[in-house]
């Protein structure tokens, strides 16, 4: 892999890819392939392989998925399963059928089941029963895991999988109907301390346990994996700490300054209890996450109030022309 490569980042204007994209410009690879979802439809299997016979792309990370939070994934299971395969298929197949050279696929953590042992070891795979809430979506990536492994095996192809924890970072999504907690909760603070709000109300009671990781702490582990990991076993990326959803509120909540109260509405779902990874195998290979959970949240929030009437802006667009 050198700065000429011609790598393509599926999923460049997502959370994940957008961080891959300004990541590795950053480090000085000049070549970065990027199509937007007007140029390239990923479902479509014929424009995929079209993209890879002219591109000729040498390196692929699979950036690029349908996502969402517990009522989205709740909601919409068959849209979660259904769309992150056909995507995931046309891209590692097309990356197999065109001599693609090396190939990332990035899952979740949701991969894992609901109740493994803490924190999530890369062997706990398909043990026991996923989360109900997000099984959809955590199916379609295992099936893309095994994909990536099954071509390994059979064709030696360098497919590897790398399996992120809750992702924060610049250019999230916002949208309350389908975002992560994180992100909502942001927004959620942010507007009820401009609104004079006596409270917000948040999902569950606030007792699971997560883990956040910086989007450009995980673009450096994929720019890592990528030249020095060829094992088609799975690997985690995480900071190998995590905090209850009632801390993370309070922590957003005072890096926005609201100071009225936070509920908790536990007819609501609370999903797993705890999702924690173990990050010893990626550690020993020689990366360690960086940027501290205060800190990365303070760069978002203040991205937000930069960005946030141009976001809220490009939804209302979209959806007054559906």
């Amino acid at each position: 892999m050198n700065f000429d490569s011609r790598i393509f980042i599926a999923g460049h204007r997502g959370l994940v890819g957008a961080a891959c994209a300004r990541v590795f410009a950053k480090a000085g690879y000049r070549n970065l392939l990027l199509r937007s979802r007007a140029e390239l439809d990923l479902r479509d299997t014929d424009a995929v392989n079209a993209f890879y016979r002219d591109a000729r792309p040498e390196y692929v990370v699979v950036a690029a998925a349908k996502v969402g939070g517990i009522g989205a994934n709740s909601t919409y299971p068959v849209d979660f399963l259904l769309h992150n395969l056909e995507i995931q298929n046309n891209l590692i197949r097309g990356a197999f059928e065109h001599g693609v050279t090396k190939l990332l696929f990035l899952g979740s953590t949701c991969i894992y089941p609901k109740l493994a042992p803490q924190p999530l070891t890369e062997d706990a795979l398909l043990t026991g029963p996923l989360e109900p809430s997000n099984e959809a979506y955590a199916v379609a990536k295992i099936a893309g895991i095994k994909l990536c492994q099954a071509y390994a095996k059979q064709y030696g192809a360098r497919f590897i999988s790398a399996m992120p924890t809750n992702l924060y970072g610049i250019g999230d999504n916002f949208d309350l109907a389908n975002s992560h907690v994180l992100p909502a909760m942001i927004r959620r603070f942010s507007e009820a301390r401009e609104s004079g709000a006596p409270s917000v109300t948040l999902w569950g009671d606030g007792t699971p346990r997560r883990e956040f990781l910086f989007s450009d702490d995980l673009a450096e582990a994929c720019l890592f994996l990528l030249q020095n990991y060829e094992d088609p076993e799975i690997v985690n990326i995480g900071c190998g700490e995590d905090l209850s959803i009632r801390e993370l509120a309070a922590m957003i909540a005072g890096i926005v300054g609201y100071e009225g109260e936070t509920l908790w509405d536990t007819s609501k779902l609370n999903g797993t209890p705890r999702k924690l990874v173990n990050v010893a195998k990626i550690r020993a290979l020689g990366w360690n996450a960086k940027t501290s959970l205060p800190d990365g949240l303070k760069a978002v929030v203040a991205w937000w109030k930069e960005h946030r009437h141009e976001r809220e802006g490009a939804v209302a667009a979209a959806a007054a022309s559906v």
